[in-house]
């Protein structure tokens, strides 16, 4: 009998999903490997080079596009638990090798197969259920760069459709920024921080007791606020619910 071969996925992890929550990476991987792929974790991957892109370093964002891109080229597809890294490799590589003839094909090849999590599982494969339980309250911040580079919003929201136990309660405007912005948080505090202050009222107002998102940087961003402000908010990827993988300490908290 014929098999039909796995496709196969190389995770990109992030550079915070690695240093700061790897149980992220570790729900990415278990419900890519629940979809039917084979999930490799290339040991030569760093970082997507979206600092460096955002700060004008072109030149050290193209080296790391370059690495990025051979390390991943064996795979079927490439994935991250990130909008933001994502979107940075998808739609902006392309501009870090533009003229250059030699380098057309492979970044056209690498920018094809690259996807966002949830995204790849429901647009890609097919996923529309997961078998997970959460129970509580939840609400969903939509990542700026995910919802308006790669069109991601209704996405997750399906996949949570189907959590046991799960309620979500939307924010007034669960689109708004953050203020997080990568280094836009470090160049510009004092705005970050105005920005931060209102999308976290708007959390509270949900009266959900955990905040989710597709984001880390965001995450961490918006979990440092409420923390600040004395909220009882418990903040957590998007994955680690959707993997059933949401237990222990929430983002921001003590382990």
């Amino acid at each position: 009998m014929p098999t039909t071969k796995q496709p196969t996925v190389g995770l990109f992890v992030t550079c915070l999903v690695d240093l700061f929550r790897p149980n992220v990476g570790f729900a990415a991987v278990k419900l890519i490997e629940d979809a039917g792929c084979r999930v490799f974790v290339p040991a030569a991957q760093t970082c997507c080079g979206q600092p460096a892109y955002n700060s004008g370093d072109r030149a050290d964002a193209r080296a790391i596009a370059e690495g990025v891109i051979a390390a991943f080229e064996p795979y079927d597809y490439v994935v991250a638990p990130s909008g933001s890294c994502a979107g940075m490799m998808k739609s902006h590589y392309g501009d870090l090798f533009r003229g250059d003839a030699s380098w057309a094909s492979r970044v056209g090849a690498f920018t094809a197969k690259t996807y966002e999590l949830v995204s790849f599982l429901t647009d890609v494969i097919g996923v529309g259920t997961v078998e997970a339980r959460f129970a509580g309250s939840v609400t969903y911040h939509d990542s700026c760069s995910g919802l308006r580079e790669l069109g991601i919003q209704k996405q997750p929201r399906k996949l949570l459709a189907s959590v046991e136990g799960l309620k979500l309660t939307e924010m007034q405007d669960p689109d708004v920024c953050c203020g997080f912005g990568g280094t836009f948080c470090v160049k510009y505090p004092d705005i970050s921080n105005a920005i931060v202050e209102r999308k976290t009222a708007d959390i509270e107002t949900t009266g959900a007791t955990t905040l989710l998102a597709g984001d880390l940087g965001c995450l961490m961003n918006m979990a440092g606020k409420l923390k600040r402000e004395g909220s009882k908010i418990q903040v957590r990827h998007v994955a680690e619910v959707l993997a059933g993988m949401a237990e222990g300490p929430a983002i921001g908290e003590k382990r």
